[in-house]
């Protein structure tokens, strides 16, 4: 019999595999304590973890559209718990042992707590440790959601107490088909899409969101005026792109203070700043979130202009604006067209190691306009 898809994970449909796994132990009852979701950057793993946590939380296993379905992908529900290495080497002890007292506590609206740890192949050492006789025997009600590119980067001893769920590379043209069956657009959106946000489900989301494809104009917009721009241009430029990553941000900010006003009359003060400072880093998550985004859209444009000087025949993915591709191709070589990549994926690193997301653009812009042999003028 096929197996019933709660609405909440029917978006993987280009991983079968995963879909019809998860499903059927929702459906029936027999989830695990602990997943290792496994696959490449893109495959929609990240993605999978909150909509798994959305059936968890879900009075009717993952409706995808009553309040505690909601607030999971919204990132405000106080009982689901999205973790980061704290710092650029790694989970930090003290990191985790706050994690481990909070599993010992009862939920705040749900019955169950579900905690999703990112890149834990930087769970290691003390960190990993400490951690890993709560992931063996958590508390009944509590599950845990790590994710990782290869069970080779994670400790032996945390991946052996998971139920290991590898996710396959999404091949372009599946993705591509993806994004237009959940967006209803075709060809050149669904591609800058792709290049954009990653993943055929934050395409299909990036689509949806005004504001986040204006942040891609912005971004056309800087590059394509960076021959002419002095230095006030270009900070003007980086001002107005990291104020309009953040726009979006209003709405979740403001749902995460109403939840924790619910919440002042029944949570103690402590509780309640473990949820604002969880709430803080969720809204710092978003805004790195959406400055990657906006690299990956000057990356993508780069990339094409790249294409341009060196000949290549195929189509470019920006095609929309394939008149700023060629008039920046024609102005630069390949050596710029390299050297402006480098400086837009050294941009990503900064801003993974916390640097302030204002001077990681303000740096990349002049970089860029640079490597392109348009020295910085100034008034």
């Amino acid at each position: 019999m096929p197996v019933a898809v709660p609405h909440a994970l029917e978006f993987l449909s280009a991983q079968p595999r995963v879909r019809d796994l998860l499903s059927q132990a929702v459906t029936e009852g027999k989830l695990s304590h602990a997943y290792l979701f496994l696959g490449a950057p893109g495959a929609g793993k990240t993605e999978a973890a909150r909509a798994l946590a959305e059936c968890v939380m879900c009075p009717h296993g993952g409706d995808d559209t009553c309040d505690e379905c909601i607030r999971v992908k919204h990132g405000t529900h106080p009982d689901v718990h999205v973790l980061r290495p704290a710092s650029a080497t790694g989970y930090l002890v003290s990191q985790v042992r706050e994690l481990i007292a909070d599993v010992a506590l009862a939920p705040v609206r749900s019955h169950a707590k579900v905690y999703i740890l990112q890149e834990v192949g930087l769970l290691r050492g003390t960190a990993a440790n400490a951690l890993l006789k709560t992931i063996e025997e958590p508390p009944e009600g509590v599950i845990f959601i790590l994710i990782a590119r290869t069970a080779a980067a994670v400790m032996p001893t945390i991946a052996s107490r998971c139920q290991q769920v590898p996710f396959r590379v999404v091949s372009s043209g599946a993705a591509e088909r993806s994004v237009e069956r959940a967006s209803g657009l075709a060809g050149t959106e669904a591609r800058i899409a792709l290049a954009v946000a990653g993943t055929p489900e934050r395409a299909a989301e990036f689509l949806a969101s005004p504001e986040r494809r204006q942040v891609r104009r912005l971004m056309v917009r800087a590059i394509s005026q960076l021959e002419r721009a002095d230095s006030w241009d270009v900070l003007s430029s980086a001002r107005d792109l990291v104020a309009a990553v953040k726009a979006p941000l209003a709405d979740l900010k403001a749902a995460q203070e109403a939840a924790v006003e619910e919440s002042t009359d029944f949570l103690a003060s402590s509780a309640m700043r473990k949820i604002e400072d969880a709430n803080k880093r969720e809204l710092t998550a978003r805004e790195r979130s959406g400055m990657m985004e906006a690299l990956a859209a000057a990356e993508s444009l780069l990339r094409d202009v790249l294409l341009r000087c060196e000949g290549v025949d195929e189509p470019i993915v920006n095609e929309d604006v394939s008149d700023v591709v060629d008039r920046i191709a024609s102005n630069t070589c390949t050596k710029g067209a390299l050297d402006a990549l480098d400086h837009v994926r050294s941009a990503a690193d900064d801003l993974a190691h916390n640097v302030t997301p204002q001077l990681v653009m303000e740096t990349m812009l002049l970089c860029v306009k640079e490597a392109l042999s348009c020295p910085p003028s100034f008034r």
